[in-house]
């Protein structure tokens, strides 16, 4: 049973959606500060001296979520599984963009059994295993949202799977299966784009 805490959460996103601003208005204050750190973990990848901020990350996919008034919110997690979702996409295109500002630098594989903490991934890197989630979401969507939730959302798998609508024996078994598949397929990737096998 959710506790007090959660529960009003999602009382409030659901009054929130069906359009009370009111709702909206507390709600904020209670979901910021786990926001920011959601924010600030991706952000932990970021080159030196980037100008994006936690703040800013948050702002801008607060902008994305208040025009989002059609999601059906569940829960809490979902919430933040959709909120991590936006923040992935705001750095990815960023990413994409820096890249095709350096045309023609190499894109390096993504070591997953080292680095699953967004802080250890590079640009290239990110949209590299973006492609490679996409691959994987072609094949098994389910797999895929669960390495999202997981990698880039920061959730834990009891609340991956309130989101998933699966166990948590469910969410670890996918888990595993998907990273083996992303490290076979980002493994490929670079003597893919170079013609080398």
């Amino acid at each position: 049973m959710p506790d007090s805490s959660t529960a009003d959460t999602t009382q409030l996103l659901r009054a929130w959606a069906q359009g009370d601003s009111a709702a909206l208005e507390q709600l904020t204050p209670r979901v910021y500060r786990e926001l920011r750190r959601v924010a600030a973990r991706l952000l932990q990848n970021e080159r030196p001296g980037h100008s994006l901020q936690s703040a800013d990350l948050v702002h801008e996919a607060y902008l994305r979520l208040v025009n989002a008034r059609e999601l059906d919110w569940q829960h809490r997690a979902h919430f933040f599984a959709v909120s991590a979702t936006l923040m992935r996409r705001i750095l990815l295109d960023r990413a994409r963009r820096r890249i095709a500002a350096k045309r023609g630098a190499k894109a390096q594989p993504l070591d997953l059994t080292q680095a699953l903490d967004v802080a250890q991934v590079k640009a290239r890197e990110l949209v590299a295993l973006d492609d490679a989630l996409n691959a994987l979401a072609e094949v098994d969507p389910r797999k895929s949202r669960i390495v999202e939730l997981r990698f880039f959302g920061g959730l834990s798998v009891k609340e991956t799977a309130e989101v998933v609508k699966v166990s948590s024996d469910t969410v670890m078994r996918d888990w595993k299966i998907a990273r083996a598949w992303l490290l076979s397929e980002l493994a490929a990737q670079p003597a893919a784009k170079t013609g080398r096998q």
